[in-house]
C-alpha cells in the first residue's frame, strides 16, 4: 500500500536543523516510517535524515515500533499530558470553591501517577481536615482511587486490583453509577465521593472528590453529593477542554 506525501506546505522556523527535524516528524504523523520513505517524502539526504532521526530518538520525540519502523515517540505524548495538566489544575480551581461552598465538602481533584494518587487542587471547607496539594497516596484503597481505576482496560484492571481493598464488583458498580464512595480508609473520621474527570474521548484523566466528616455527610454520602461530584467533574473537564 503506497502513503501518501505531505500535502500541504511545512511550517518553516528559518532554523534549519530544526525544520529538517520538523519536516520528519510530520512524515511521522501520518504514521511510522522506513528510512527510505523519511528521505522520500522530505526530500532530505539519506545521511542526513538518518542523523537527525536518531538523534530525535536519543531525545524520546521519535522511536521504533515493532516492525523496527520510526514512529513518534512518547516524550511527545508526555508534553501533551502535562499542558493538559496545567489547564486541568487552572480551570479547576474556581469549579472545586463553588462545588465546596455549595455542599460543605472539601472538594478536591487527583491524577494518577503510577501505582500512586496525588491531590493537584483543593478547596478545603472550614474546620476540615486540610489536604495539601502534592499529597499522595497509593491506588489501594478509597472512592478516588475506585474512580480513577473503575473504567481501566481489563489487564490493567486486574493487576490494579492486586492487594486492593476493593473488588471487581465494586468497580462494577462505580461504572453503573458513574462515582464512588468510602468511609473511613486514609481520614478514617472522614466519608468521601468521587467521580472520574474525561478528556474528549473518554478516557479518565483525573477524579474529583467531595469530602466531609462522617458526622455530617453520612456514612452513604454518594447518595447525598454523587450527582454534585459527577457534575463539577464534567463542569471541570468542559472548561480546560482536556
Amino acid at each position: 500500500m503506497a502513503h501518501s506525501t505531505m500535502t500541504s506546505p511545512p511550517l518553516m522556523s528559518g532554523v534549519g536543523v530544526l525544520d529538517k527535524a520538523s519536516l520528519l516528524l510530520g512524515v511521522l504523523e501520518g504514521g511510522p516510517a522506513t528510512l527510505a520513505r523519511l528521505v522520500s517524502d522530505t526530500g532530505l539526504k539519506r545521511p542526513t535524515a538518518h542523523r537527525l532521526v536518531l538523534a530525535l530518538e536519543r531525545l524520546g520525540l521519535v522511536a521504533r515500533d515493532g516492525h523496527g519502523h520510526f514512529a513518534l515517540g512518547p516524550r511527545l505524548g508526555d508534553m501533551v499530558v502535562e499542558a493538559r495538566q496545567d489547564r486541568l489544575k487552572a480551570q479547576a480551581g474556581p469549579v472545586l470553591a463553588q462545588v465546596s461552598a455549595r455542599t460543605g465538602t472539601s472538594a478536591r481533584l487527583h491524577r494518577r501517577r503510577g501505582r500512586m494518587r496525588i491531590c493537584v487542587a483543593s478547596s478545603e471547607v472550614l474546620g476540615g481536615e486540610p489536604m495539601p496539594v502534592g499529597t499522595a497516596f497509593p491506588m489501594k484503597s478509597g472512592a478516588v482511587a475506585q474512580a480513577l481505576l473503575a473504567w481501566e482496560e481489563p489487564e490493567a484492571l486486574y493487576e490494579a486490583l492486586r492487594g486492593a481493598r476493593f473488588t471487581a464488583a465494586m468497580l462494577s458498580g462505580v461504572r453503573r453509577r458513574g462515582w464512588a464512595q468510602s468511609v473511613g480508609g486514609w481520614e478514617p473520621d472522614t466519608a468521601t465521593v468521587s467521580a472520574p474527570v474525561r478528556s474528549p474521548d473518554g478516557r479518565v484523566i483525573a477524579a474529583l472528590s467531595l469530602s466531609g466528616p462522617i458526622s455530617r455527610v453520612g456514612r452513604n454520602p454518594g447518595h447525598q453529593f454523587g450527582c454534585e461530584a459527577i457534575d463539577a467533574a464534567v463542569r471541570i473537564a468542559e472548561l480546560s477542554g482536556c
